[in-house]
């Protein structure tokens, strides 16, 4: 008996796609070319438009929130008698001001059981949960939306492990429900302008407007895969958001650096092993986050282990936390200012454990609570030196290897040393980032993160007709890119049930491509390849319940 030959597969590359795609254009209209090339001419400008009115959008929206954050943290050191640093600070975590309260530290558990409830319905920090809004789920209500920002403005006023950052990420979402009352948007317009939004709001707080858009682009995925997509949105929003925000309170650098020694070439060595040494603790830090079982996170578990939580907080508030008067900076900028030494590892031990603990409740998962366990960690190994080198190099070439590992954003990260610190650190910060990306991997605290674009749900609705590099296609057509339903495994591709004005082009498994007469039956993990108008495409969402 012989054997049928075996359907021959051909790589992305070599598809013939954009042959097929040219057919059938000129079948459909073969004068419709100009008229195609015009139209996504208007759709991009579109994005640009809407994205310059998402981030003045944020301006107004951060400069109101900083307001209110002022006003909860006042009310916040009244109960407890410590509060968040100002502006340039990565959080409330552990930094007390005068007298600490003992019995207003009693109320940090029921602070954090009530954090946690109103966040319940987006159970990660705001920056993971908008990671995965975008791959996996519609994004949240306006009433999800209010109260994951309430609770995490309460859990930063009351001190728990939630940086300023994170309540500012929460804004994302919340921004684009406005944007759409006065601007009519699509699914995948809303969901890009979503993370512009995000970008926008991370930009404000650090004071790093493009780093912020790089780092929003980046966390998408565990691997180097960087969506021009949600870049240039990202980067529209950012600038105007920031532009907003300079007007309102003027222009300033998120931390103050006295002195500060560009590293020269001899000291490359030493700066780089201070990186590896780090990038090892933030990889321990992330993996011991993993390792708490989901049923102590999840339902009732999960406000017991905010009381916990709360509890092991006020204790170390109490016993081991110095009173700090001042003007409220924060861990990090005590640590650029050159104000700690030996002690600073002390500091950076009780971090590590809190944002192991408390990372999967949806608390420190950002991007400063990070980056101030890993400068303190840079501060004490540096202190421990014979001949100790300079502790603002010191501190943000620390906090880039450990924000590499933590949100596996290699790139932002240095990005972000460099906005920080000066164009002199380019080269220090580089190493760093690049050492903890190797140490670490694709392990994250980001746990919407996809290994890859071919793993990623947002294809549902994504027209990707530039990812394959086609011609232009027809004005009411659009190539999307769908993984494969599970009703339709296991059927074959020429039979599936495809509504009217859908057309199957091809089938992706893995690393290879097939036309559907080639591609025999369904197999789980696949990506179809379907040319469709969007209102034959909306009928198949339907009936497939595509999210």
């Amino acid at each position: 008996m012989s054997v049928p030959p075996r359907p021959s597969r051909r790589r992305l590359s070599d598809l013939q796609l954009p042959n097929l795609q040219r057919q059938y254009w000129h079948l459909q209209n073969p004068l419709s070319a100009p008229l195609s090339q015009v139209r996504q001419r208007l759709a991009t400008g579109r994005l640009v438009l809407h994205s310059l009115l998402a981030g003045v959008l944020v301006g107004l929206l951060g400069c109101l929130l900083r307001l209110c954050l002022d006003y909860a943290v006042q009310w916040g050191s009244l109960l407890t008698g410590y509060s968040p640093p100002a502006v340039s600070g990565e959080g409330g975590l552990l930094m007390a001001f005068g007298q600490v309260l003992p019995y207003g530290l009693l109320a940090l558990p029921f602070i954090a059981v009530v954090s946690a409830w109103l966040t319940r319905q987006s159970a990660s920090d705001p920056l993971s949960e908008a990671v995965s809004e975008y791959h996996r789920r519609p994004s949240l209500g306006v009433g999800a939306q209010l109260q994951q920002l309430a609770g995490n403005v309460l859990g930063y006023a009351a001190g728990l492990p939630v940086g300023r950052d994170a309540v500012y990420t929460a804004l994302g979402g919340l921004n684009v429900t406005l944007l759409g009352k006065l601007v009519v948007l699509s699914r995948s317009e809303e969901r890009s302008l979503t993370l512009a939004s995000t970008a926008a709001a991370l930009g404000l707080v650090l004071h790093a407007p493009l780093a912020a858009a790089v780092l929003l682009t980046e966390v998408l995925y565990r691997r180097f895969e960087f969506e021009f997509e949600v870049l240039l949105p990202a980067l529209l929003a950012s600038v105007s958001a920031y532009a907003v925000y300079e007007l309102a309170y003027g222009a300033s650098a998120l931390f103050t650096l006295p002195t500060l020694q560009v590293p020269g070439a001899a000291q490359l060595p030493l700066y780089a092993l201070l990186g590896l040494v780090v990038a090892v603790v933030a990889w321990l830090n992330t993996w011991a986050a993993k390792a708490v079982p989901d049923r102590l996170t999840q339902g009732y578990g999960r406000y017991l282990w905010a009381a916990l939580l709360g509890t092991l907080i006020a204790a170390i508030a109490y016993w081991f936390t110095p009173a700090v008067l001042g003007g409220g900076a924060g861990w990090m900028q005590l640590g650029l200012g050159g104000f700690l030494g030996q002690e600073a590892l002390g500091y950076a031990a009780w971090k590590w454990l809190l944002l192991a603990l408390s990372v999967r409740l949806g608390f420190g998962g950002g991007v400063l609570p990070s980056a101030a366990t890993g400068a303190l960690l840079g501060l004490g190994l540096n202190a421990l030196l014979p001949s100790p080198i300079d502790a603002s190099v010191c501190a943000l070439v620390s906090a880039t290897a450990y924000l590499s590992v933590t949100l596996n954003i290699p790139v932002a990260a240095t990005l972000l040393a460099v906005a920080w610190g000066g164009d002199g650190l380019l080269p220090t910060a580089l190493i760093a980032s690049g050492l903890g990306h190797a140490i670490s991997g694709h392990l994250s605290f980001v746990t919407g993160q996809k290994r890859d674009r071919l793993s990623a749900d947002i294809e549902l609705i994504t027209p990707t007709t530039t990812i394959l590099n086609a011609p232009p296609l027809p004005s009411q057509d659009l190539l999307y890119r769908v993984a494969a339903p599970a009703l339709w495994v296991g059927l074959s591709a020429l039979s599936l049930p495809l509504p009217t004005g859908v057309q199957l082009l091809g089938l992706e498994r893995g690393e290879d491509i097939a036309l559907p007469e080639q591609a025999g039956r369904v197999q789980s993990g696949d990506i179809l390849d379907m040319l469709a108008n969007e209102a034959a495409f909306e009928v198949l969402r339907e009936q497939l319940q595509l999210q």
